[in-house]
């Protein structure tokens, strides 16, 4: 049963919404007609002015426009009303005299700000100059019964003034149907964010990847080190987990034959929420046969720098008060000399964790007495280095520990070829030169659960079925992970996760 109580204002609007069904309109009809948008009427009138030669009278052209109102101006037996669709506004010129009486008068009267109209009319353009449709008949499609967000409803100078912006950014996001409604600027982000995702597409694909569709729904989970959401199958009686990587199943697939493949799609992580972290996110992931991360580094920055330019119109853009250059070349540096450089303490003169958390606490910083050796150092990338690498950059490099998909450097055992790609002072992706040794992943596999026997987030199960596609051969390669949620962060120039996903995860409210 529902516990909504009409307020006052919603009272009033229900007893206009049965006004028009004594009048005998319905206020939520079977169908709606519509013959241009907007922007089409408009254009239509400016391409029909263009073609006037001297001496020449306008054509009639009729038009059918269907919108919101979001503006509505009474001036006695003319009402002025704007309506807006996807494509834009325009304006309605609503005369008693076209109209009639009761039409005239229950379109003044019984309409609101919010509810969604029909009109039909001339396109024509008013004495200051505005395109407009003089209707000459009208329907209601939708009677909107509660009132969008306003900072005041009431007439102003003859006019009613527009609903406005939310004042509680997060009732914006919990309403986030209501926050676009008023916000046209934030419906331009998530175009932006559509338009991103059609150009990484068609980059990938130019490239001869190939798209694919990994489950979301594993018996084990793998790829990456954090918590995942569990369900349980009720017909298969059996424990299943949503993902919280492509990375295992996406390999799989190199392993059956295919080279290049990449996947665009939903991850979930059972972890603490963020400005650049929802439990629910967007991810790209992709594997190329007979790469290694220099491979990986060199696509990456011609993948960013042509999105950025598809979205954006360049590959520069601003970021919060940072102008950033996307085009390649990026800065390239090693973990180490990272951390040397702003934290001024070199890591690798202390190959013990119990030295290197003693170290970190004389510079300041925090370490956890548990912690590994890698974990520690990952620390140090991400208090000291991160914050500071506005422009884009590979750090590479990364301790063994904390990196089990990525093959070993010649000759250094702590370390692996594996980058983090940084910009805006945020980390965008991971890359490997992946491992395809199926003993030395058995290997990490078993170590990694010994190190990390107390963690939840890193001590993943085994997946047998991987190390068996291993076992058949794997080729060599070279794959990458990135949040697809954080790109849209810097093309849209945005400080939080919230503001580019249409339906963030909040806290349950407390009534």
């Amino acid at each position: 049963m529902s516990n909504w109580q009409p307020n006052a204002l919603e009272s009033r609007r229900i007893e206009k919404m049965e006004a028009l069904r004594a009048a005998g309109m319905d206020p939520f009809p079977l169908r709606a007609e519509r013959t241009h948008t907007a922007q089409q009427a408009i254009h239509l009138l400016e391409k029909s002015e263009a073609d006037l030669n001297d001496g020449d009278t306008l054509p009639d052209m009729k038009v059918t426009v269907t919108g919101r109102i979001v503006s509505f101006r009474d001036k006695g037996k003319i009402v002025f009303a704007h309506i807006e669709d996807e494509s834009g506004r325009i304006q309605l010129f609503v005369r008693l005299n076209n109209l009639g009486q009761e039409s005239y008068e229950l379109f003044k009267k019984q309409l609101d700000l919010g509810d969604f109209v029909q009109a039909t009319g001339l396109i024509f353009r008013t004495r200051m100059g505005e395109p407009s449709v003089n209707v000459t008949t009208w329907k209601i499609l939708s009677k909107a019964l509660s009132p969008l967000p306003v900072a005041k409803e009431q007439e102003v100078d003859g006019e009613v003034v527009r609903y406005s912006a939310f004042s509680d950014v997060e009732e914006r996001y919990r309403q986030r149907y209501a926050d676009l409604a008023v916000n046209r600027e934030v419906r331009d982000v998530f175009r932006a964010r559509a338009k991103m995702m059609t150009a990484i597409r068609q980059f990938f694909d130019s490239n001869d990847f190939l798209e694919v569709e990994t489950p979301v729904l594993q018996p084990i989970y793998g790829g990456a080190a954090a918590r995942p959401f569990s369900t349980h199958h009720n017909q298969l009686k059996q424990e299943l987990f949503l993902r919280i990587s492509f990375e295992l199943y996406l390999k799989r697939l190199l392993v059956g034959g295919y080279e290049r493949v990449y996947e665009i799609g939903r991850d979930f992580r059972n972890e603490g929420v963020s400005f650049k972290h929802n439990p629910e996110f967007t991810q790209l992931e992709f594997y190329a046969a007979y790469w290694d991360y220099y491979d990986v580094m060199d696509f990456t920055e011609r993948m960013i720098a042509h999105t950025a330019e598809t979205v954006t119109g360049s590959s520069t853009i601003v970021f919060g008060d940072h102008t950033i250059n996307l085009a390649p070349p990026w800065t390239r540096m090693t973990l180490r000399e990272a951390i040397k450089k702003y934290a001024e303490i070199d890591y690798v003169e202390y190959p013990d964790a119990a030295e290197l958390a003693t170290a970190i606490k004389k510079i300041g910083g925090q370490a956890s007495p548990s912690a590994s050796w890698g974990k520690l150092v990952d620390g140090l990338l991400g208090d000291y280095v991160e914050p500071n690498l506005i422009q884009p950059a590979f750090i590479t490099e990364y301790p063994r520990d904390i990196s089990p998909f990525a093959k070993k450097i010649p000759n250094d055992p702590a370390h692996v070829e594996r980058f983090e790609f940084f910009i805006g002072g945020m980390e965008m992706g991971n890359a490997f030169t992946e491992l395809n040794d199926p003993l030395d992943q058995e290997q990490r596999f078993l170590d990694l659960q010994t190190l990390y026997k107390a963690d939840e987030d890193l001590n993943n199960p085994i997946d047998d079925d991987y190390l068996r596609a291993m076992r058949y051969g794997m080729p060599p390669n070279g794959g990458f992970g990135m949040g697809i949620d954080r790109l849209i962060m810097l093309l849209a120039d945005k400080s939080t996760i919230r503001e580019v996903l249409l339906y963030p995860h909040l806290r349950e409210k407390i009534e």
